[in-house]
């Protein structure tokens, strides 16, 4: 038995777009509908065809829901919901995709005070946005981790956990605050640092910007391609996760200070030992099942 048969996704970028294209491959009895603010956004899905219906309001594609995913960047979460609120039916489940669950979770409750909420968070996605960058494989073999809040309905959250699976996720229940650290090292801390040195390398007077892109080596080249990732949705997952970014900030700041320590004084031990330990990382990641190890990451040369 299907989990849902009726499904609204209001946000039609890669992810709610794929969120679209894995449900019409995997459960092709679901019934669509979608909504995006953007004009242009609905228009182009229409177009594409990944929804049965694409409504001009956020209320009409709500009326009769049984689970109902906000596919948009997090700080945009509580607008979204306020527009829903007197269309959701009252036994429609609410979830969404966002990076950070903590706020998410309060802004839902604030504006659908009486919905039956169950967070969420695909761990996937590229670097590419739009609702022609979806591909119905992207949940394929990833995580998604449901963060119900305390004292949730089991059998709700076992129903979007379930949504999950279909779609080919592997599925993870965890706290939202416990998330927030998780994801603050493993994805939010990465990104911030790629920014950065994307940043730097644009800004060096003394490295024009034709040759930080001729001579790019494989280590910078994929810094770039993090840094490529939709500036306002990354906007609002760093705004809307500060504390636990703020606390892994300082914590990485202290272990680059001694790194630079050793390399100053001549320390190799130091260096290899560190070099040592995250090889190991790197090989338990590809164990895992989480990458693979082809040559230069797959690239086609």
């Amino acid at each position: 038995m299907l989990p849902f048969a009726r499904v609204t996704i209001i946000g039609l970028g890669l992810i709610g777009s794929s969120v679209a294209r894995a449900v019409q491959a995997q459960m092709p009895t679901v019934r669509l509908t979608g909504h995006d603010a953007s004009p242009e956004v609905r228009e182009r899905a229409r177009a594409i065809g990944f929804c049965d219906d694409v409504t001009d309001t956020a209320g009409a594609a709500v009326v009769d829901a049984d689970l109902v995913i906000f596919c948009v960047p997090v700080g945009a979460m509580a607008a979204a919901a306020a527009e829903i609120a007197d269309d959701l039916p009252a036994d429609a489940i609410v979830s969404d995709v966002g990076s950070s669950k903590e706020s998410v979770l309060t802004a839902l409750r604030g504006a659908l005070p009486d919905a039956t909420i169950i967070p969420a968070h695909p761990v996937a996605g590229t670097e590419n946005s739009g609702p022609d960058a979806g591909f119905a494989t992207l949940f394929q073999g990833r995580w998604c981790i449901v963060t119900p809040p305390e004292g949730a309905d089991p059998t709700a959250t076992e129903r979007v956990a379930e949504f999950w699976r279909r779609l080919g996720a592997d599925v993870e229940t965890m706290d939202p605050r416990h998330h927030d650290r998780v994801l603050a090292v493993t994805s939010h801390l990465p990104h911030l640092i790629a920014y950065t040195i994307v940043g730097t390398a644009s800004d060096m007077e003394e490295v024009t910007q034709s040759e930080v892109i001729k001579f790019s080596a494989g280590g910078f080249r994929d810094f770039t391609r993090i840094a490529a990732s939709d500036p306002t949705m990354w906007r609002d997952v760093f705004l809307n996760n500060k504390d636990a970014v703020l606390e892994m900030l300082q914590r990485f700041s202290e272990d680059l200070t001694a790194l630079q320590r050793a390399i100053r004084w001549g320390d190799g031990d130091t260096l290899f030992d560190l070099f040592t330990r995250t090889r190991a990382i790197r090989r338990s990641i590809i164990e895992q099942g989480q990458d693979d190890a082809a040559p230069d990451f797959g690239r086609a040369h």
